[in-house]
């Protein structure tokens, strides 16, 4: 034993001189997946030769809009989430080293799960499956599952049971490769040992949570805590995993053990810190999902109970990111006409998604799931983008810049005829985005006329859309303090310009007679306040308080709000449209700087070796399920 310590502390050492760089690992997609195709595709939503990886899709963008340099790459990568037949997959993490920062070793032990470590704790080395005997194999196959219930202790006493810890491991990766390469293994006898092992040795307490809560917590800053126990959690993982895509699976006979308290006690574990975990737990309630028909509104009610608590109580859950994956492709697979239960889980619980202060952390999944509910019945758009204007932040410029980022794909997507409902409150939000003192926002708002489409729809309404904007868009061409933003404003203006000549000059004239109209409201102000002042002055006690009080301000002729934009012509935006266009393409990419903490290297290892069970989740037709 001494000689595999040893061996550990050079891997440590080896570790400790190279560099670590963080990637997301994905792993290709697996035999076994094939198998199960015709239970998880919907009708006419994807098909084997479109099914590209999450890494290369989800960051490709098939409009013409130029990419926003000064939207972090997260932000840039959640467009277009319409065009992908698979739901966006979660990052294992956001945390990127710098440069320069020193590594260090967190000691993560204390923040693990309790388990109930076994008192027995000796096992004895079996024979293996492959060689003994036909008739034996089940009886061996069976103790070998009883003997991977001993749970041991890798928190308090990591090197204790050293012997006995890798006699489990190794009876464990057999059991994978035998379910793996052979068929007709699992028989009756082997479901219930197989779920009571699974949960034996994952069903435990959650430790409590070490990382800050709400709009204190950074994706991109705070590392995950791992659990100390996973080289074994893992293994279980794989083999359940393997368990339930096995072509000898029968869920007819599994579902006497994989029940509803079983999936109560899966979806606790969603709430797990280590992201490795909620990887696995993914993919397995979503393999759940498929098989058994009878559980799928169940999982449904359930997570949206999980929704629910996360929603109007804690506002902290670590695994909502993976739920909305799960639901994504859950929601791919809808039969239509849409039940109404459906519509109740777009309006009662999506929608108050957008409200919570993590919302950065499972984004792109929820506005993913939106725009599903939004391709399958276009006559939800209404209801969802009145919700969006709800729920739209007010003082979180962030999260107001995500929000753009979803609004766009939903207007990708939406039908005409559903555009006219909603144009004038959305038109009227937008304004407000664009006279937003946030270069971001102003920039990301101003981004929707590079959209054709977007473009398209505001042409056809442009006598509705026109009069909304060109305030905005008027006064901003002088008085917004980045330069970038008036290359954008005039972009638009020239646009809207060639777009209806006639109707931009009528606009123009209104802007003009409006800011005239508001000079001289301050005019009659200023000359109702003079006389009130010139009666106070008759007082024989106005010189005791006018002495304490400060001088009133009094507009003048000379005074210019807008600062000159009421002048601009046309061959002056011509002009500047122009020179911003040569200036945006010249622009270098803005990176917001993080603070230069020290990451804990062993983490960042442990997530970047991490394989995935699988690239992405496929759909889960409903053609054969009947609503309970």
């Amino acid at each position: 034993m001494p000689s595999s310590s040893s061996k550990d502390k050079e891997k440590e050492k080896d570790v400790n001189r190279t560099k670590k760089t963080t990637t997301v690992v994905t792993k290709s997609k697996s035999k076994d997946d094939s198998d199960h195709k015709s239970n998880d595709e919907p009708k006419g939503k994807e098909s084997s030769t479109g099914k590209t990886s999450i890494g290369s899709s989800a960051t490709t963008k098939t409009s013409s809009r130029p990419t926003n340099n000064t939207l972090s790459t997260q932000q840039a990568s959640d467009t277009n989430l319409g065009s992908l037949s698979h739901p966006p997959q979660t990052p294992l993490t956001k945390v990127q080293p710098m440069a320069g920062v020193p590594n260090i070793r967190k000691d993560n032990r204390r923040n693990s799960s309790r388990f109930n470590i076994s008192k027995n704790r000796e096992l004895v080395k079996l024979g293996a499956l492959k060689e003994a005997a036909a008739n034996e194999r089940e009886g061996l196959f069976v103790q070998k599952l009883q003997q991977c219930c001993t749970v041991f202790d890798f928190q308090l006493d990591p090197l204790s049971d050293l012997k006995w810890k890798e006699i489990k491991r190794a009876a464990l990766n057999e059991m994978i490769d035998y379910i793996t390469s052979n068929r007709g293994v699992i028989t009756d006898a082997i479901y219930p040992e197989a779920v009571r092992m699974f949960s034996i040795n994952l069903f435990r307490t959650l430790p409590p949570v070490i990382n800050p809560s709400g709009a204190d917590y950074d994706p991109e800053e705070d590392e995950p805590n791992l659990e100390v126990a996973w080289p074994h959690l893992q293994l279980v993982y794989d083999f359940f995993l393997r368990f339930l895509e096995s072509p000898d699976f029968q869920p007819n006979t599994a579902k006497r053990f994989v029940d509803q308290r079983f999936i109560l006690n899966l979806l606790d574990l969603f709430d797990s810190e280590d992201p490795r975990e909620r990887d696995f737990l993914k993919t397995i309630l979503h393999r759940i999902y498929g098989k058994f028909l009878g559980l799928r509104a169940y999982i449904r009610k359930q997570i949206n109970n999980t929704f629910y608590k996360f929603i109007f109580e804690t506002e902290r859950h670590n695994g909502v990111a993976e739920l909305l994956e799960i639901l994504g492709s859950i929601i791919n697979g809808f039969a239509l006409p849409l039940k109404e239960e459906h519509k109740v889980f777009l309006i009662k619980v999506l929608l108050p998604l957008h409200k919570a202060r993590t919302l950065s952390v499972y984004h792109p999944q929820l506005a993913y799931c939106i725009v599903q509910f939004l391709e399958k019945d276009p006559s939800l758009t209404q209801p969802v983008i009145m919700g969006l204007l709800k729920y739209w932040p007010k003082t979180h410029s962030p999260k107001e810049v995500m929000f753009l980022n979803e609004l766009e794909e939903i207007l990708d997507v939406i039908e005409p005829v559903e555009f006219q409902k909603v144009m004038v409150s959305l038109f009227k939000q937008l304004a407000r985005c664009v006279s937003s003192p946030h270069f971001q926002v102003a920039e990301r708002a101003l981004y929707y006329w590079n959209n054709e489409y977007i473009m398209s729809l505001i042409t056809e309404n442009a006598a509705v859309i026109l009069p909304i904007m060109f305030p905005a868009l008027y006064k901003n061409t002088k008085t917004h303090w980045n330069k970038t933003i008036h290359g954008l404003i005039y972009n638009a203006l020239k646009l809207f310009m060639e777009m209806n000549h006639k109707l931009f000059d009528e606009c123009s004239q209104k802007y003009k007679v409006e800011k005239q109209k508001e000079k001289e409201k301050l005019r009659e102000r200023d000359s109702a306040w003079t006389k009130l002042e010139s009666k106070a002055r008759q007082n024989p006690s106005y010189k005791i308080y006018a002495s304490n009080q400060p001088e009133l301000y009094r507009p003048n002729d000379n005074d210019d709000d807008d600062g000159g934009a009421a002048n601009i012509t046309a061959k002056e935006i011509e002009q500047e449209a122009k020179e911003a266009s040569r200036t945006i393409q010249k622009g270098k990419p803005m990176v917001r700087r993080k603070s230069e903490l020290p990451h804990d290297y062993s983490t960042l290892n442990a997530l970047e070796k991490h394989k995935r069970p699988n690239e992405f989740l496929s759909s889960s037709s409903e053609t054969n399920y009947n609503a309970q």
